[in-house]
């Protein structure tokens, strides 16, 4: 289990769904840490789901390491911050740089607009 404040832009973890009460995979985007509130993880929401076009299809290349085990995309618009180890379950993967850029680069399309 990589610990909260270890993990890095770019990694993949389950954690708790702001939108519902299950889990879901979430990818870190950023890890600011601040004075009075330490580390908290700016991620986006990964599903399987595929209903919207703008999603960003995930690839067998765009993993630094195992695949998640669905084919997966990237939701850019559905931004989370995480505050807490207990938000998340487990470490899954994560993505390489060049896709990470991708990503990045959508989200600041969507908050830019």
């Amino acid at each position: 289990m990589t610990a909260f404040e270890e993990l890095e832009r770019g990694d993949i973890v389950w954690a708790a769904d702001p939108l519902s009460e299950k889990g879901r995979p979430m990818l870190v985007l950023g890890t600011p840490r601040f004075p009075n509130h330490g580390v908290q993880l700016i991620t986006v929401l990964i599903s399987t789901k595929t209903y919207h076009e703008a999603a960003l299809t995930l690839g067998d290349d765009d993993y630094e390491g195992d695949p998640l085990g669905e084919r997966s995309h990237v939701l850019p618009w559905s931004l989370a911050t995480l505050t807490s180890a207990v938000d998340i379950d487990h470490y899954l993967t994560s993505l390489v740089d060049d896709r990470m850029e991708d990503v990045a680069s959508q989200v600041t399309e969507y908050i830019s607009s």
